[in-house]
């Protein structure tokens, strides 16, 4: 009978147990590496993203 009153008092939790994974701060996707970033590996719209990108970061720094 505990159980069942603990379970209608808290409800049940389906969740997920246990600890979330660490961060081990490896670069999961090829956007974020810096090859991508700079528009160095060849593709031409990778390219145009990296000017695009360095436009938008210099936007407000001569203010």
């Amino acid at each position: 009978m505990d159980d069942f009153q603990n379970i209608l008092e808290n409800g049940i939790n389906f969740g997920r147990g246990g600890d979330k994974p660490k961060d081990t701060g490896k670069v999961k996707t090829k956007a974020k590496k810096k090859q991508y970033i700079t528009g160095a590996h060849g593709s031409g719209s990778a390219r145009q993203k990296a000017k695009y990108r360095e436009q938008r970061a210099n936007r407000h720094k001569g203010k």
